[in-house]
């Protein structure tokens, strides 16, 4: 039997033993766009049906006896692909898609060329996978992303009443400098014509609702606390973070023992300065922003809190306003901050904040 017969198999072109076979996944939600790769050359183009169960029975078929690495974009559809692919024996990783080179000037963006980056770049071993957090931390962070997206909503429909305030004034509204519930309240017991009255109860009924749901919420993130005592308290002991911001920052980062030095957390977080140096010429740019907008959130705002409360902190943070700019300062100072909230979990220490000397 000739080498190319010997090739073949039952309901497959090619035998694929021993070899490694590289595929990039572009992830919808009603299809998988499919690139592999196996020795520098693309093998494979397809779309599939977006199931995790359809996926495993194609790569099986189509690559009898190969040893199949995946990987794809960190996104909407978050770990449940990733954790199914692994548990069916494919080594798969998840992938930021800020760090998915891009040839200069390479302005057409289509999922096949999404897909075939991602195989060509995994070959070439220049992708590294992302966190991978464990379905306890997944669930456990829903609740406190939840709090900041009814908070997000209670904020538009405070703007929405302020806005009809505004273009009504010569209802004799009061002056207000904060949507409150005592404002609230006053605001429907005045005398208004029926289609006002009717937007202004909408409003405040929303605005309630959100209010009621914020504060069970915040009671479930405060059980969280007490099931994660230990942890809590040392991220709380930072000036300027209270509950919300401890429970923001263990569950969205978890284990501080993953990050193997604090460079990766700054990575995690997204508060590395991006750079461009060549030769003797080194440059800084904007943060990366990788990560979540919350988590730097929090961060920015306690560090204008730690730099009144610790010396060590304002004093670095002068010296780095004086050479550029009050904002690079303190991004540079919530950078630090997460780096000694690392140092304290892994020394099972609280935060000693430096007071000044007097």
């Amino acid at each position: 039997m000739n080498k190319s017969k010997q090739d073949k198999i039952a309901g497959n072109k090619y035998n694929f033993s021993g070899k490694n076979v590289y595929i990039g996944l572009d992830v919808h939600k009603k299809s998988y766009q499919l690139t592999a790769c196996c020795e520098g050359m693309i093998i494979k183009r397809c779309r599939i049906p977006a199931s995790p169960e359809s996926l495993v029975k194609f790569i099986r078929e189509k690559f009898v006896g190969a040893k199949i690495f995946s990987a794809y974009e960190a996104g909407f559809c978050g770990f449940h692909l990733h954790r199914y692919l692994v548990k069916s024996g494919i080594d798969n990783i998840v992938v930021n898609p800020a760090s998915i080179e891009v040839r200069a000037r390479d302005r057409v963006k289509t999922d096949k060329r999404d897909a075939s980056k991602i195989a060509v770049q995994l070959e070439a071993g220049r992708l590294k996978c992302v966190n991978i957090p464990s379905i306890q931390q997944e669930s456990r962070r829903e609740i406190s992303r939840l709090r900041e997206t009814l908070a997000r909503k209670k904020r538009e429909v405070g703007c929405q009443i302020s806005s009809l305030i505004d273009r009504h004034q010569e209802l004799g509204w009061e002056k207000h400098s904060r949507i409150s519930r005592k404002f609230i309240d006053d605001l429907l017991t005045l005398h208004l014509p029926d289609e006002i009255k009717c937007v202004v109860k909408t409003f405040a009924n929303l605005w309630i609702s959100l209010s009621d749901q914020i504060k069970k919420v915040e009671e479930k993130l405060k059980e969280q606390a007490k099931e994660d005592a230990f942890q809590h308290e040392i991220i709380q002991s930072t000036p300027g973070i209270g509950l919300l911001g401890a429970r923001i920052i263990a569950n969205e980062i978890g284990d501080m023992s993953q990050f193997t030095n604090v460079k990766n957390l700054y990575s995690f977080t997204g508060l590395t300065p991006s750079e461009h140096s060549s030769g003797n010429t080194k440059r800084q740019g904007h943060i990366t922003r990788q990560g979540r907008s919350i988590l730097r959130k929090i961060l920015v705002q306690s560090s204008w809190v730690a730099i009144r409360c610790d010396e060590n902190l304002r004093l670095k943070y002068e010296s780095i306003a004086r050479r550029s700019s009050a904002k690079k300062a303190i991004v540079a100072i919530a950078r630090i901050l997460i780096g000694k909230i690392r140092a304290c979990l892994l020394a099972k220490e609280k935060y000693l904040v430096m007071k000044p000397a007097i």
